[in-house]
């Protein structure tokens, strides 16, 4: 390996290690939160699929772990990946759109605090140029990079249409029950040709 690649190396890490800490230490939106700040996410220089979601639950707030509650659950379910494989930082980076824990609402967990997504993640994406395929995790992600006009329903369904390295999953919150039971294509037809996408990426 030349100097010169090892030397690209090495700033490309520092910038990574840079943003890290610039996350971890953002205070931005700190007197809006019920909690302290505690950005919850996952990312490397060599990730694979990208994954951006809604914003971290209580649970994950509180072991500091992405997705660590019922919803991660099913969607490694869904996406047939382990653990071990899902929280390794070479294949998955994790990356909601509010990084920290939003509070609750009367219908379930605050949407994602506004301040988060212009600020972090874009300097996330410019920075993991190894990502082959990118995850978009429901309404609020869809929303934000697809505009609200596009319904997170027709996204989800129309990809099985395309080759495409972008991937639409509705949220797999409990709450989404009476969606899945109204389209049941969606697990049937839709997830084995996700599955079998996201395979040669993770292994």
């Amino acid at each position: 390996m030349s100097c010169l690649v090892v030397v690209f190396k090495a700033m490309e890490e520092n910038k990574f290690y840079k943003l890290i800490r610039d996350i971890k230490s953002c205070g931005v939106c700190e007197n809006a939160l019920p909690c302290a700040p505690r950005p919850v996410f996952q990312f490397s220089p060599d990730s694979r699929v990208l994954l951006i979601g809604q914003a971290p639950g209580i649970k994950a707030h509180t072991s500091g772990i992405p997705w660590d509650d019922k919803s991660g659950e099913r969607l490694r379910l869904w996406l047939q990946v382990s653990e071990q494989e899902f929280y390794d930082s070479k294949r998955f980076a994790i990356v909601p759109m509010g990084l920290c824990y939003p509070g609750r609402g009367r219908s379930g967990d605050l949407p994602p605090r506004k301040e988060c997504a212009p600020r972090w993640l874009d300097p996330i994406k410019n920075l993991l140029n190894q990502v082959q395929c990118e995850i978009y995790v429901g309404k609020y992600a869809c929303d934000y990079y697809f505009g609200k006009n596009v319904k997170l329903t027709s996204l989800v369904k129309d990809q099985s249409l395309k080759d495409s390295n972008q991937i639409f999953l509705p949220h797999p919150s409990p709450r989404n029950n009476i969606w899945l039971a109204k389209n049941q294509w969606f697990e049937k037809d839709t997830l084995p040709k996700i599955r079998k996408r996201l395979m040669h990426l993770i292994n």
